[in-house]
């Protein structure tokens, strides 16, 4: 089980310095957005995994807005496999855009293209989308077939049995069959967290709901989720997988909170 950072928090000018600094902090894996490699070139992506050892864990889709979104993720479906991607992260579209029908087939699609060219498909439940709470997740996983989870610890946490409380063991419990990579931030909620929660699932995107909601998630340990207990949930139902720390409102000196994440996990992990 490895632990992996991603690079959101560099821009695709920056993708070798970000996984350089990732390597630097001596994380065993990155995970990447598709729409930065695009930008900034798969051979300059390659020869970064190449200078700094690092696996290449997973590759984070576009949004899944429409058929033409679909089309372009498919089409970039070898090329992630080529740099040698576990995972491809998919995220599913906006909340009350499309049917269940329409992202069934969307998900079905790019699941049987990722699973014919080696990399396993993952969906990537999500506030504010349509597969957004854990209901909606099961119904997904069930309806198409070599799809797994991404399980986010932070997209958990405001629909878990145990919220307001940071208690998220609940959904590794839930979705121990099919996880297979697992997101690691915390959240700070804002005052009235259940109501921005709640305006985003009715499809009410005003922008004060919007960023209420991301600027609720926080580096490791300095919001409300208990990670002891996550860790011992993770332990408790045999996941042996990676674990990546998903840092991405910090645009200052990433390096640092690069460092701060990994050493905060790596504590909570060893039991230290």
């Amino acid at each position: 089980m490895g632990t992996g950072y991603t690079t959101m928090m560099y821009d695709s000018a920056e993708v070798e310095h970000g996984f350089e600094d990732i390597a630097a902090c001596r994380y065993d894996g990155a995970e990447i957005g598709l729409g930065k490699i695009r930008a900034a070139g798969p051979e300059t992506v390659e020869r970064a995994l190449d200078d700094t050892g690092l696996d290449l864990y997973c590759v984070m889709s576009d949004w899944l807005e429409s058929e033409a979104a679909v089309e372009r993720v498919a089409d970039d479906l070898p090329m992630i496999a080529d740099l040698g991607a576990e995972f491809v992260g998919l995220l599913p579209p906006q909340r009350h855009r499309h049917d269940d029908a329409t992202v069934d087939q969307w998900f079905g699609r790019l699941a049987d293209a990722a699973t014919e060219v080696g990399v396993t498909p993952l969906v990537h439940h999500h506030g504010a989308t349509h597969v957004e709470r854990p209901a909606e997740t099961r119904r997904l996983l069930d309806a198409v077939d070599d799809l797994e989870l991404l399980w986010d610890s932070a997209h958990h946490y405001p629909y878990g049995e145990h919220f307001p409380e940071g208690d998220v063991s609940d959904g590794v419990e839930r979705f121990a069959d099919d996880i297979a990579y697992v997101h690691l931030k915390d959240v700070a909620p804002p005052t009235g967290f259940d109501e921005v929660r709640d305006s985003l699932t009715e499809g009410d995107f005003h922008l004060d709901n919007v960023i209420n909601y991301f600027r609720s998630f926080t580096d490791l340990g300095k919001g409300v989720l208990d990670f002891e207990g996550l860790s011992d949930a993770l332990q408790a139902v045999g996941y042996d997988g990676h674990c990546t720390i998903e840092i991405e409102n910090q645009t200052e000196k990433p390096l640092v909170h690069a460092k701060e994440n990994v050493d905060y996990w790596r504590a909570v992990r060893d039991g230290r």
